[in-house]
């Protein structure tokens, strides 16, 4: 059995999410943005939340973490790392964890570069990764707290995952994305074909996730440091695949 899975908007641009197994009937929140929408989400579903997983300490992402463990009294899991900045977390997880919930078993990966503790949660069984703000749909998250070799040691992680891994984001940031992978691999005809779904997309008030892993591999320039055509166009043919990542981020950085 898979996992069945409700995405909604929260705050101006962050996803919500709940996980529910409907063999078992446990449900987990995945971050926790905002309060009133993942509210409405559990009362339109009527799925009960036992567990909340957290990816990493920023506020718009555990803003709603106090509430929801009042309410529900369910068990707060984020990463070790950073714990201490972590509201209400009950159980920490690091790299190469598991636990189990409903009936299959979660692989925790941790992905620093965003944050320092990031972590990311892979459900193989039903081909799903929650990636918080490691990996976007057509980008990564900036690098408040690691340098450029440790986010593209993560995104190389993220990446050996199965191509038919179906990847859930922590924002709706697509369509800025498109616009600058465009600038770094304007050949790239996937990509322009994608570029220009998100536009319609965007258009008619829908969201651009999740992704899959397949669709990110061909057209992310973010994971796609190795790609001759990306070098070429930004002239650094000989440099390092971490060279090359850290300049595509210092170029989004100020794009």
């Amino acid at each position: 059995m898979t996992l069945a899975i409700e995405q909604f908007m929260c705050r101006s641009d962050n996803f919500g999410v709940l996980a529910h197994d409907p063999q078992s009937g446990e449900t987990a929140v995945i971050d926790a943005p905002e309060t009133a929408p993942i509210l409405a989400a559990i009362e339109r579903t009527g799925w009960r939340p036992t567990l909340l997983l957290v990816t990493h300490h920023h506020g718009d992402h555990v803003e709603g973490n106090l509430a929801l463990k009042e309410k529900f009294g369910l068990k707060i899991v984020g990463p070790e790392a950073e714990a201490a900045k972590i509201p209400g977390i009950d159980d920490t997880v690091k790299d190469g964890d598991s636990f189990a919930f409903g009936g299959e078993t979660v692989e925790v990966i941790a992905t620093p570069g965003h944050t320092a503790g990031h972590v990311c949660y892979h459900f193989p069984q039903s081909h799903v990764a929650f990636t918080g703000d490691t990996l976007f749909a057509l980008g990564c998250g900036r690098l408040f707290e690691a340098k450029p070799p440790a986010m593209h040691a993560s995104l190389t992680k993220l990446a050996a995952l199965p191509l038919e891994t179906t990847i859930y984001c922590g924002h709706e940031y697509t369509e800025a994305n498109a616009r600058f992978a465009l600038s770094v691999d304007p050949t790239n005809s996937a990509l322009k074909e994608r570029a220009a779904e998100i536009v319609k997309l965007r258009a008619d008030g829908k969201p651009t996730l999740p992704t899959t892993m397949m669709l990110e591999m061909a057209t992310n320039p973010f994971l796609r440091a190795h790609d001759p055509v990306i070098r070429r166009n930004l002239g650094m043919e000989d440099a390092s695949d971490e060279a090359v990542f850290a300049e595509i981020r210092k170029r989004k950085d100020i794009f």
